[in-house]
C-alpha cells in the first residue's frame, strides 16, 4: 500500500495557493458580484471553488491528450484566457459591469470567476506538471488533496468576503471596483505578454 506523501501535498499545495492568490480574488469577486444577494454571492463562491477545482481535475487527468488532439498549447490556452479576462476587466474600469452581468446571476461564478481566473493557465500547468511527477498511488492522492485544500481555502475566503463589502458600503464597493478592473486587466494583459513570449520562443 502506498503512503500518502506529505511533502507532494505541501509543495502542490503551497504553489497553488501562491498561483490562486485568494486574497488578490477577493476585490475582483466583490466587484462582479455586486449586484447579487448575500445569498447569491454566497452560491456564487460556491460554484466558482467547484467549477475550478473540476476544471483543474479534468485538465490535470486528461489535459495533455485533450490539448494534443487539438493541436492546442499551454501558451494558446494562456492567451485566450487572457483575452477573455481583458474584456472583463474593461466592464469593470468602465462601469458596465452589472448592464453585462444583469442575466447572469450567480453564473458568473462559471465564467470568468470559475475560469479562468482561479481555474487559469497557472494552477492547470501546475497541477498537470504535479500530476506528471507523481508515480505512486499516494503521490496521485497527495495532488489531489492539495488541490481540494486549495480550492476549499479560496472558498472560505470568498464566502467572507461579504464581510469587506459591508464595511466598504456604496461608494467604497465602486472604488474596488474600478481598482479591481485596472489590477485584472494586468493580469490578463501579463497572460497574453507570456503567451506571446513563448511563441515568440517557440513553445506555442
Amino acid at each position: 500500500m502506498s503512503v500518502f506523501d506529505t511533502t507532494i501535498f505541501l509543495s502542490t499545495f503551497i504553489t497553488l495557493i501562491v498561483i490562486l492568490d485568494p486574497p488578490g480574488a477577493v476585490p475582483i469577486f466583490l466587484a462582479l458580484t455586486a449586484s447579487l444577494t448575500k445569498a447569491q454571492r454566497n452560491v456564487a463562491a460556491r460554484r466558482a471553488s467547484l467549477v475550478a477545482v473540476l476544471v483543474i481535475a479534468m485538465f490535470a487527468l486528461f489535459g495533455r491528450s485533450i490539448l494534443d488532439y487539438l493541436h492546442i498549447s499551454i501558451a494558446a490556452l494562456q492567451g485566450a484566457g487572457g483575452l477573455l479576462l481583458l474584456l472583463v476587466a474593461l466592464q469593470l474600469l468602465t462601469g458596465k459591469e452589472s448592464d453585462a452581468l444583469a442575466d447572469a446571476g450567480v453564473n458568473v461564478a462559471l465564467v470568468p470567476l470559475g475560469t479562468p481566473l482561479l481555474a487559469g493557465p497557472g494552477a492547470i500547468v501546475a497541477t498537470m506538471l504535479a500530476v506528471q511527477r507523481s508515480d505512486t498511488t499516494g503521490e496521485y492522492a497527495a495532488v489531489a488533496a492539495a488541490l481540494v485544500a486549495a480550492m476549499l481555502a479560496v472558498y472560505l475566503v470568498l464566502r467572507f468576503a461579504g464581510r469587506v463589502r459591508a464595511l466598504l458600503r456604496e461608494s467604497g464597493t465602486m472604488l474596488l471596483t474600478r481598482i479591481a478592473g485596472l489590477l485584472l486587466s494586468a493580469i490578463a494583459v501579463q497572460m497574453v505578454a507570456n503567451s506571446v513570449r513563448a511563441f515568440v520562443a517557440g513553445e506555442g
